[in-house]
C-alpha cells in the first residue's frame, strides 16, 4: 500500500516536472510561451484560447453591417428567410471551433492506460504520461491550422448566409417584376378589348375591313398570353420564396435602392482565399516540422522510470529534398490563389459597378421615353375623338406605349438585381454580428 502511494506521488511529481520542462523547452510560442513566466499551477490548469481571439478574419466578419435599409421590403424578406435557415455551415463552424479549442492545449502531456504482458499468464496495467518537449514547431503549426480552419468555416458561413439572402431577394424581385408587368398588361388588356369592340362595331356597320379586326384580335391574344405568363411567373416566385421563409410574404411590396460601392468591404471570396492560405501554410509547416527531431519523454506509473526519445515524425529518405521543395511550393501556391481570387473579385465588382451605372442611365432614359409615348398616345386619342385619326392609328401608338412601359419596368428590376449582386459579392446582405 505504501509502495503504491509512493509510486503515484512520484508519477505526479514527474508529471509536473515534465509539464514545466515542456513549457520551458518549447519553441512553439503561443500558449506554451505563457508558462515561461507563469506559475506551474496556472500552466497545469490550462489556458483557454479560442480561434476567435486575435483573428482579423473573424473580427472583420463580425464588424460587417447589412446594406438592406431598416424597415424596407428587403429587410422584411431577409429576416424570416434567415430565421428558417438550416445553417449547415454553422455546424461546421462549431465543429471547427471545438477542434481549435482542443488543439490549443496540445502542448500539455497526454495520459493513457498501458497494459503489458510480463509472462504468458501475468498482465500489468499502468498509467503512462507522455510529453513532447520539442517538436520543431509542429505543435504551434497544429494550433495555427486549427485556428485557420475556424476562419475558413466562419467565412463559409458568411458566404452561405449572404447567398441565402441573395437567393430570397432575387426571387422577391422576380415576383415583384412579374406582378408589376401583369398589372400594366391588365390595364392594356382592358383598353385593347375596348378597341376590339369599336372595330367589331365598325366591321358590322361596313365602315372598316375585317383584316383590321383580325390584327387587333391577334394583338389582344398576345397580350393575354403575356399577362398569363407574368401571372404564373409571379405565383411561382412567391411560392418558392414562401417555402424559404418562416411566414408568408405575399403582402410584402416595394423595391429599395442599395447604397453599395466597390470599396465598402473586402469581397468574401478574397477573405476565404486568405483564410485557406493560412490553413495551407500551417499544414505545410506541420509537414516540414515532421522532418525535424521530436524530443519526447514518458513516465510509467508502474515504476519504469522516465524514458525519452529523439526522432523525426516523417521518415528521412532519398525523396526528402523533393518533399521539402513541394512543401515550399504549397506555401507559394497559397499566396498565388489569394492574388487570383483578388483579381477575379475585382473584375466581378467592376462589372457590377459598370452595370449599375449603365442601368441607372438606361432607366432614366426609359422613364423619359415612356412619358413621351404616353403623350403621343394622349395626342392620338384626342385626334381620334375629333375624327382626325383611325382606330388602327391609335392601336399602333397604344401598343408602342405598352411595350415601352414594360421595358421601363424590366430596367428598373435589372438595376435592383445588379445592386443586389454587388452587395452579395461584398458580403453585405446580412449583419456580421447576427451571423
Amino acid at each position: 500500500m505504501g509502495q503504491s502511494v509512493f509510486s503515484s506521488g512520484k508519477a505526479v511529481g514527474i508529471l509536473m516536472a515534465m509539464t514545466a520542462l515542456s513549457g520551458c523547452m518549447a519553441d512553439d510560442g503561443g500558449v506554451v510561451s505563457r508558462l515561461k513566466n507563469a506559475p506551474l499551477g496556472a500552466g497545469l490548469a490550462g489556458t483557454k484560447e479560442t480561434a476567435d481571439q486575435g483573428s482579423f478574419v473573424i473580427t472583420s466578419l463580425q464588424a460587417r453591417s447589412s446594406v438592406l435599409p431598416g424597415g424596407s421590403a428587403y429587410e422584411k424578406v431577409a429576416t424570416p428567410v434567415l430565421a428558417a435557415n438550416s445553417r449547415a455551415a454553422e455546424s461546421e463552424l462549431k465543429s471547427a471551433r471545438l477542434r481549435a479549442e482542443a488543439q490549443s492545449k496540445n502542448w500539455l502531456p497526454t495520459i493513457g492506460p498501458s497494459i503489458s504482458l510480463t509472462s504468458l499468464s501475468d498482465a500489468v496495467a499502468s498509467i503512462v504520461v507522455d510529453a513532447v518537449l520539442f517538436s520543431g514547431g509542429r505543435k504551434k503549426a497544429e494550433r495555427a491550422f486549427a485556428k485557420a480552419d475556424v476562419e475558413v468555416a466562419a467565412v463559409n458561413l458568411a458566404i452561405d448566409t449572404n447567398e441565402r439572402v441573395h437567393t430570397a431577394l432575387s426571387l422577391y424581385l422576380g415576383g415583384q417584376e412579374a406582378r408589376e408587368k401583369a398589372a400594366t398588361l391588365s390595364t392594356a388588356l382592358k383598353d385593347m378589348k375596348h378597341f376590339e369592340w369599336i372595330m367589331t362595331e365598325r366591321v358590322k356597320g361596313g365602315v372598316s375591313d375585317m383584316s383590321d379586326l383580325s390584327v387587333i384580335r391577334h394583338k389582344l391574344a398576345k397580350m393575354q398570353a403575356d399577362y398569363a405568363s407574368e401571372t404564373d411567373r409571379a405565383s411561382s416566385a412567391l411560392a418558392e420564396l414562401n417555402a424559404m421563409s418562416v411566414r408568408k410574404l405575399d403582402a410584402v411590396q416595394g423595391v429599395s435602392q442599395l447604397p453599395v460601392s466597390k470599396g465598402a468591404a473586402q469581397p468574401l471570396s478574397v477573405m476565404l482565399a486568405e483564410a485557406e492560405k493560412g490553413r495551407s501554410i500551417a499544414s505545410a509547416k506541420i509537414d516540414r516540422a515532421g522532418y525535424l527531431p521530436t524530443v519526447s519523454a514518458s513516465v510509467d506509473s508502474s515504476g519504469g522510470g522516465l524514458t525519452g526519445s529523439v526522432a523525426p515524425t516523417n521518415p528521412i529518405g532519398v525523396g526528402m529534398g523533393a518533399n521539402l521543395q513541394a512543401i515550399k511550393a504549397t506555401e507559394e501556391a497559397a499566396g498565388r490563389r489569394v492574388a487570383q481570387a483578388q483579381e477575379e473579385a475585382n473584375r466581378r465588382v467592376a462589372k457590377h459597378e459598370a452595370q449599375i451605372v449603365a442601368l441607372k442611365r438606361q432607366a432614366t432614359s426609359a422613364n423619359t421615353l415612356t412619358a413621351q409615348a404616353k403623350a403621343n398616345l394622349d395626342l392620338f386619342q384626342t385626334q381620334y375623338d375629333a375624327g382626325q385619326r383611325q382606330v388602327m392609328d391609335v392601336v399602333g401608338v397604344y401598343e408602342t406605349y405598352a411595350a415601352q412601359a414594360q421595358s421601363e419596368i424590366e430596367l428598373k428590376y435589372k438595376l435592383a438585381a445588379a445592386q443586389l449582386a454587388m452587395a452579395n459579392e461584398l458580403g453585405l446582405l446580412a449583419n456580421g454580428s447576427d451571423i
